[in-house]
């Protein structure tokens, strides 16, 4: 999935995982979030043996990949 949206600093991506944490500090305006979206992304993506991780866009914005193990045969 890719985003738009302000410039995202490389090293501020492992952060955006976590629960309530946001980019920029909240300005309750309608519709802004709580900051649990990737989050809950991560703890759906461990939940099924997958990996999420993200990186920030040139533009702005990031790109979020949730990689999901083969499955095997039966």
């Amino acid at each position: 999935m890719t985003n738009t949206g302000p410039p995202v600093p490389a090293e501020s991506v492992p952060y955006l995982f976590e629960p309530f944490r946001r980019l920029e500090a909240r300005r309750h305006a309608p519709g802004e979030g709580a900051g649990l979206g990737l989050s809950i992304v991560a703890s759906l993506a461990r939940a099924h043996s997958a990996e999420a991780t993200a990186h920030p866009n040139p533009g702005g914005g990031l790109t979020v990949r949730v990689v999901f193990p083969a499955r095997s045969a039966e």
